[in-house]
């Protein structure tokens, strides 16, 4: 999809070779349920479908799982009117818009292509911010659906869930199963679970890569098309504080899609947790667009709030 938002080739070579390498470790993955199976058509069918289900509807089971619901221009006027203002200056189509009724102040976009795109807010982030900040938080929600990474985390988020599952289920057929327990079935049984194991541990690792150098590029993509790069880097600090507010419990529903979230719902702590995060850091991106903003000029650019 072509639009004005600024490209960036990084972000497509990255895109590309995740795909790739996760390519090349679901077909090992598909081999090593063939062994456990013993079934080779029943595999490919169930994982076919099951990739395309979570591909064709993960818009819907997105919203779902948020508890966000699709609002009309008549029911939140001024929420459609900065999209609608945001998607001419950027020449795409809009997306559906919907609010999700969540304290968390937060956004995130999911759907498979700009067609199908849903850019989703929580009441939180609402009731926080001026117009100008949830503008730079909606420019760069909808870089996302530009650039195509929404599909591909989409995609690529799907091998690492069926992996972790298939490890609950090789552990449990072990212990409950109806195959005679004897030591083959036993050393096939450690196998499978030991190649799901390495599967989830390398396709976390190569989303949560990606994930974090997207958010970077959606920052910049974003304040480009704004041309307000201060008051996104407004817009992520004052997010960011006030998500450390709020309880615990309610963080940790939120945290499975933190890689589709403006801001994590939990940071990543230590040096070596931020490994494993799906974002950068809140100062890196505040670097970033201090950097973007004295690039660009912008009066009292180059100084992080």
């Amino acid at each position: 999809m072509r639009s004005r938002f600024e490209p960036d080739r990084q972000l497509t070579a990255r895109m590309a070779v995740t795909m790739f390498l996760l390519g090349l470790v679901y077909v090992a993955f598909i081999a090593a349920l063939i062994v456990l199976l013993e079934s080779v058509v029943v595999v490919v069918v169930i994982a076919c479908g099951l990739l395309l289900a979570q591909f064709w509807y993960s818009d819907r089971i997105a919203l779902y799982a948020m508890r966000g619901r699709l609002v009309t221009a008549e029911e939140q006027p001024e929420l459609h009117g900065v999209v609608d203002r945001l998607c001419a200056t950027a020449d795409m189509p809009k997306p559906r818009v919907a609010v999700s009724a969540m304290d968390l102040p937060n956004a995130f976009a999911t759907g498979r292509n700009a067609d199908h795109a849903v850019v989703c807010v929580t009441t939180g982030l609402l009731r926080r911010l001026e117009t100008e900040e949830l503008e730079s938080v909606l420019a760069h929600e909808l870089s996302h659906v530009a650039h195509r990474d929404v599909a591909v985390i989409t995609i690529a988020s799907f091998l690492g869930v069926i992996a972790g599952l298939v490890v609950r289920f090789a552990f449990y057929s072990q212990l409950f199963g109806g195959r005679s327990r004897d030591q083959n079935t036993a050393a096939v049984l450690a196998l499978v679970m030991a190649v799901s194991a390495l599967v989830y541990a390398i396709s976390f690792l190569l989303i949560r890569a990606l994930s974090r150098y997207r958010e970077l590029a959606a920052d910049r993509a974003g304040a480009m098309l704004t041309g307000k790069p201060s008051v996104l880097a407004s817009a992520l600090t004052k997010v960011s504080r006030d998500v450390a507010r709020i309880p615990t419990q309610d963080l940790r529903t939120a945290q499975a899609f933190n890689a589709f979230f403006f801001t994590p719902a939990l940071g990543p702590g230590t040096a070596v947790a931020h490994l494993f995060s799906t974002h950068p850091s809140l100062e890196r991106r505040l670097e970033a667009l201090a950097e973007l903003s004295a690039e660009l000029g912008e009066p009292g650019g180059g100084a992080a709030p």
